[in-house]
């Protein structure tokens, strides 16, 4: 697929490209020659680069999962309380419990299923409306709760040392990723995306209501669970160590229709592909653009806002089932 030559093609060139020795990108000659530049690629670079290929693929593989399962086109992880909840755990662990990065990835993972178990049993309880517009009410609400839960740790938070950590990791960021971090979350990214992509021909049933679903052989609840389970898996892990980058989920599913029809088969498989390549990207202007580094979250946001204002404003934006 030519998706996949593209995204090597681009981690190929980010390889190469930052601001050592000067601004742009190295020659091979001194990756070969010089010490400095081989530790700034191999031990910083590298994980790096990989983090954002996951970072990426999970988000992108999530946003289309959830927008086919509740057919809905404004899905993604944020707006059913995953990553406002990682975010609050991430606060609480820095606050409460320690700033390691495994106590901080921990406790962002259990807050996003908490997050998400929250929204399901509240849509439960929701007595109006279909269950797709009750579970995307009260992932609103949940997040909302979330959000303000941050808020009051933020102001609770020591401002010289606490907050600012807690500040920067919202903002979301690959700076500090070494090949520790990689490896930590790599196991649950790949459970994640696995589940999810060898259950890529289901989602095309469980996109269809109930009762069409059993028809056609598909075990409604239990297929559903799985894959929402998968998708917070990945989204989960990469959060805990990136922190909020958002808009990735939204925007890249869209393309992926735009591109490939609506078959989950082919979507699924170009979103998570296409999210690898735009992180890489945003990820390439965070760190040489500037001498100081954006953060990744406001390039995501900033970027993604604008191609899907496009999106919107072309022919045929409508999402097909």
């Amino acid at each position: 697929m030519w998706l996949t030559v593209l995204l090597v093609v681009v981690f190929g060139i980010s390889v190469f490209l930052g601001r050592y020795p000067t601004p742009g990108f190295m020659s091979l000659e001194r990756l070969t020659t010089d010490e400095m530049a081989r530790s700034l690629v191999f031990n910083l670079r590298l994980p790096r680069l990989l983090t954002a290929v996951l970072l990426g693929m999970s988000l992108a593989a999530a946003g289309a999962v959830f927008q086919m399962i509740f057919g809905n086109p404004l899905v993604e992880p944020g707006f059913l309380g995953v990553s406002q909840g990682a975010s609050f755990g991430a606060a609480f662990s820095i606050i409460f419990l320690s700033t390691s990065a495994w106590a901080v990835q921990v406790s962002a993972a259990l807050f996003a299923f908490l997050g998400l178990g929250l929204s399901y049993l509240l849509a439960r309880r929701v007595r109006y409306g279909g269950w797709v517009l009750r579970l995307v009410l009260a992932g609103i609400a949940v997040s909302a709760l979330f959000s303000s839960g941050v808020g009051v740790l933020k102001y609770i938070a020591d401002p010289l040392s606490q907050l600012p950590e807690i500040t920067f990791w919202l903002l979301g960021s690959l700076t500090s990723l070494t090949w520790p971090q990689f490896w930590a979350i790599l196991p649950a990214v790949v459970v994640g995306l696995l589940v999810a992509f060898q259950m890529r021909w289901r989602i095309n049933l469980l996109s269809l209501n109930d009762e069409t679903a059993f028809s056609l052989g598909a075990a409604p609840g239990r297929e559903r669970t799985l894959l929402l389970v998968a998708a917070v898996i990945a989204t989960s892990a990469v959060i805990s160590v990136a922190g909020m980058v958002s808009w990735v989920g939204l925007i890249i599913p869209h393309i992926a229709r735009r591109l490939f029809g609506a078959d989950a088969r082919y979507v699924l498989p170009a979103s998570m592909l296409i999210g690898a390549i735009f992180a890489v990207l945003c990820d390439d202007l965070a760190r040489a653009l500037f001498p100081g580094e954006i953060p990744l979250g406001i390039l995501t946001s900033l970027i993604g806002a604008a191609i899907f204002m496009v999106l919107m404003m072309r022919p045929q934006a409508a999402v097909e089932r």
